[in-house]
């Protein structure tokens, strides 16, 4: 669910006109309710409160540090994958026994200041990755704690770039190789073992291929304890999609999902560690852009908006579907035609809807991207020079502007020509 809604035919976030914003910030600019991110977050940890859990929200879905604080505030730990997401959720208030750092290139700068805050644990990748962690820790006089992450050949049935899962993907371990890897690992000095780690993949729909690689993993667990090996965390990732489409079908309920958790490795003494992202902020956000113009072009009707590829780069990387909706509600008899929903950038890929059944929209008209807060504002740049796009929080009948637009000085004066150019 959101709280983004039409009262008296305009739409609002929570109590506040999303008309109202956009006078104030212009377009295009996300807007986050905070209702609906609280709202998920419990929904979600509270599934687990019958067990020994830490959810660690993962950072890379939506990192604005407004939104990690409130988040922290609800008791959410952290999911990082680089030295910026430490700092990013330091600064939030997470405390770092609650951050859980993952990822698949940590450098060994990352690890040194991931060391120094002290981290819940590492989610090592690799055995590279292993011996430089140990090789740091070692040199700074610390114990690094891990979970080796397993790549346990499952196909998580999502789309194939977030897929991370199956064998011929860059995530993780052999599952067939991790009881000799754990061997080696338990004979470094600067390395602790503590867990057991998988992620599958992202915007799952079924609980079947999560389900596999969890009871693969619990069976893991048991031949590793019969090593020796203490093994007190089990790592679950995240993954849980959200809908998108109106046709989609409808995704797994945290409860639901719990129980499976339960079922396959909840009776094996560990804390559950859980890292949902698009689940919490996915559907608590949306991108609000204006119509340019709107040209008829044979019997295609273009809708130009000035959001753009950079703004919202799911549906040109993905394919993405996201809902499109315009602020002013439509009247329910109103006519609808096939519409492509495009941007101002010079890419034919800029492009957020394409023969799109939709009412009619006109030059000044606002619309409304909807399950925009998940990897929308952290995965924006600066293409063609447009500005980074501000981002908004709503709670209740109030709202504040939490990244604001940087102006084009900002941009350009990050920029420096040398001596011998001139």
């Amino acid at each position: 669910m959101h709280h983004f809604n039409y009262v008296d035919g305009q739409m609002q976030a929570e109590d506040v006109s999303i008309a109202e914003i956009a006078e104030a910030v212009q377009t295009p600019f996300y807007c986050y309710s905070s209702a609906t991110l609280t709202r998920h977050y419990q929904v979600f940890s509270g599934a687990f409160d019958a067990m020994d859990s830490l959810v660690c929200y993962s950072v890379k879905a939506n990192s604005n540090i407004a939104v990690l604080r409130m988040l922290a505030n609800l008791g959410s730990g952290a999911d990082i994958v680089s030295e910026g997401e430490l700092r990013r959720a330091q600064k939030a208030g997470i405390p770092a026994d609650r951050i859980v750092f993952s990822g698949v290139g940590k450098q060994e700068s990352e690890m040194r200041a991931a060391l120094s805050a002290g981290v819940l644990q590492f989610n090592v990748a690799s055995e590279p990755e292993l011996s430089l962690l140990n090789d740091v820790a070692v040199e700074m006089g610390l114990c690094a704690p891990v979970a080796l992450r397993i790549n346990p050949d499952v196909d998580a049935g999502t789309h194939e770039k977030i897929s991370t899962g199956k064998s011929e993907n860059k995530f993780g371990l052999p599952w067939t190789e991790a009881r000799a890897i754990y061997g080696r690992a338990a004979d470094m000095a600067g390395i602790q073992i503590v867990g057991v780690d998988v992620h599958i993949g992202s915007q799952l729909s079924d609980l079947t291929p999560l389900e596999i690689a969890f009871t693969r993993l619990g069976e893991l667990v048991i031949l590793l304890r019969e090593d020796g090996h203490i093994i007190d965390r089990i790592d679950l990732g995240g993954g849980l999609g959200i809908p998108y489409h109106p046709d989609d079908p409808e995704p797994p309920r945290p409860d639901e999902y719990a129980t499976m958790v339960q079922r396959t490795v909840g009776d094996l003494g560990c804390q559950i560690i859980l890292e949902p992202g698009r689940l919490i902020a996915g559907n608590a956000g949306i991108l609000v852009t204006r119509v340019i113009y709107v040209k008829e072009a044979g019997e295609r009707i273009f809708v130009i908006l000035d959001g753009a590829m950079n703004d919202l780069v799911r549906p040109s990387l993905y394919g993405a579907y996201h809902q499109i909706q315009p602020v002013k509600e439509p009247p329910t008899d109103a006519d609808k035609v096939s519409i492509d929903f495009v941007g101002p950038v010079c890419e034919s890929g800029d492009t957020f809807a394409t023969q799109r059944l939709s009412t009619r929209v006109e030059a000044g008209d606002l619309v409304a991207i909807m399950s925009a807060g998940a990897y929308g504002a952290v995965m924006a740049s600066s293409y063609n020079t447009r500005p980074l796009t501000p981002e908004v929080l709503v709670n209740e009948d109030k709202f504040a502007i939490i990244r604001r637009r940087p102006d084009y000085d900002e941009i350009l004066a990050q920029e420096h020509i040398p001596n011998w150019v001139e």
